[in-house]
């Protein structure tokens, strides 16, 4: 079934049936969700390592007339409008800001059935009256990304301990991820120590347990699994020059000394 289907069937059952009153003769949400795809498309910009990324903030202008008889389920359209482009992304293995965020507002100037779809890259803190969906693994924010060296993050990043082996990942693009002794959780979340940019990452997606000696990668239950050498794995004791794959990124282990 596809975004656009799953979308459909849900407008079904919401509010008993009172959208199909309020769009009938006049704009439909199907051609809203549309639009806001189309926008995905056409604001696509391509990151470092070939990641894709596209507008996680939608804003919904309607005509006045539209928006007066929405406004009692805006708030319910706007959460499934949300929740079906989260998917939508997820589906293209896109990259996005935060959490997808719609906001329906009237658009003073548009005919009645007319719409208005506006589509940015939003970082700051959520706007009021819209909705945002954390759905389908998109990441919260590019916190770390941008810190290679990792050293300010808590629990699990830091210079290894005297004695023990220099243990690293590193990506596609070159960033390095040194791993402390102890445990370092990978994933999107705000919960994880290595926070990575990949709508296929899970909140919680791995955890790495490192005792001086041994590197263990067990996956913590991710939406889409955790693979090392081509093969999923659910735990497994790391050696040097395994390749990790979560979602669409790549993970180099490396030892030093």
């Amino acid at each position: 079934m596809s975004v656009l289907q799953r979308f459909e069937k849900r407008l079904e059952g919401l509010v008993e049936g009172a959208f199909a009153k309020v769009f009938k003769g006049v704009v439909h949400p199907v051609e809203i969700l549309n639009a806001m795809q189309r926008e995905a498309e056409a604001h696509k910009a391509i990151l470092a390592g070939g990641r894709t990324l596209v507008p996680n903030r939608y804003v919904i202008d309607l005509s006045p007339y539209d928006h007066s008889r929405l406004a009692p389920y805006a708030a319910a359209l706007a959460q499934e409008l949300a929740q079906s482009q989260a998917e939508f992304i997820g589906e293209q293995a896109w990259t996005v800001y935060g959490d997808v965020i719609v906001e329906i507002e009237r658009g003073d100037g548009l005919d009645t059935g007319m719409f208005r779809v506006t589509a940015e890259v939003f970082t700051g803190a959520e706007p009021g009256g819209g909705y945002a969906e954390p759905a389908y693994d998109a990441p919260p924010a590019y916190q770390g990304y941008d810190q290679p060296g990792g050293y300010d993050q808590p629990g699990g990043y830091g210079p290894p301990q005297a004695g023990a082996r220099n243990v690293r990942l590193v990506s596609a693009d070159g960033r390095t991820y040194p791993v402390a002794i102890g445990s370092t959780v990978i994933g999107r979340g705000d919960q994880a120590n290595l926070r990575l940019p990949d709508v296929g990452i899970s909140r919680r997606h791995a955890r790495i347990d490192y005792d001086g000696g041994q590197v263990v990668l067990t996956d913590l239950g991710s939406t889409n699994g955790t693979m090392v050498n081509g093969q999923r794995i659910s735990a497994v004791a790391l050696n040097p020059g395994d390749m990790i794959q979560i979602g669409t990124t790549t993970l180099t282990f490396r030892v030093d000394g």
